[in-house]
């Protein structure tokens, strides 16, 4: 029942507030058709670690970081709870089973951790799912989380490389395109410094045609392509 009720307070926001809903700020420098390369400023999440598949842990990890921006959280300032407003993407990242510690990086959004170019995205049964918070939080003004399952982190600025794509996000889907994208980062001579991670910005009830989705990978600093 708290799981549907979530879910419906969640559609309700994103509905009310698709065309301003506040994405992570970058500057794009270099993009090729569906390929590009951005250079993100800092950034501040909320992020989760599950268990599951692709589909079951990206479940669970929305549940649990919605859960905190609608109001599971505790306010610096009036000592009660607050409601933040949602962002996108929402991203969720492969972890590996070897660690026990959270990964960073960028929107929500699914990733790897530990500087490794592990590429097995639909094969992982551990997973980071984190949500970018309104840049108008800090550390020191925030809600704090009151499940200890969420995280707050501070991301500093970083480079990508992205593969952005419409559709559904089967497994097949997910692994295919992040066999291209890393195809792209080798051949562009480009230093991956992190596991792929999946980035969706749209509600569910989206068309496959109008969805948005990224495949992202950190990679060393870039400032031009010849």
């Amino acid at each position: 029942m708290k799981t549907r009720f979530l879910l419906a307070l969640f559609f309700i926001f994103w509905s009310q507030s698709a065309m301003a809903i506040e994405e992570p700020r970058f500057t794009s420098i270099f993009k090729s058709g569906s390929f590009e390369v951005r250079q993100y400023a800092p950034m501040l999440v909320a992020e989760t670690v599950v268990d599951g598949d692709m589909d079951e842990a990206s479940t669970r990890g929305f549940r649990k970081i919605a859960d905190f921006i609608f109001g599971n959280n505790q306010s610096a300032q009036t000592g009660g709870s607050a409601k933040i407003a949602m962002t996108a993407p929402v991203t969720q990242e492969p972890q590996l089973e070897k660690s026990e510690k959270i990964a960073m990086t960028a929107p929500v959004t699914m990733g790897a951790a530990n500087n490794t170019t592990d590429s097995n995205m639909a094969g992982s049964n551990k997973w980071r799912i984190h949500f970018v918070m309104p840049s108008k939080y800090t550390m020191a003004n925030i809600p704090q989380p009151k499940n200890a399952d969420v995280k707050l982190r501070e991301i500093p600025g970083k480079y990508f490389a992205l593969y952005n794509y419409t559709g559904f996000n089967t497994k097949t889907q997910v692994q295919a395109k992040t066999d291209e994208l890393v195809a792209w980062v080798r051949e562009k001579n480009l230093k991956a410094l992190s596991s792929p991670q999946l980035s969706r910005y749209d509600p569910p009830w989206t068309l496959p045609m109008f969805r948005r989705n990224e495949i992202m990978i950190e990679i060393e600093e870039v400032k031009s392509f010849n």
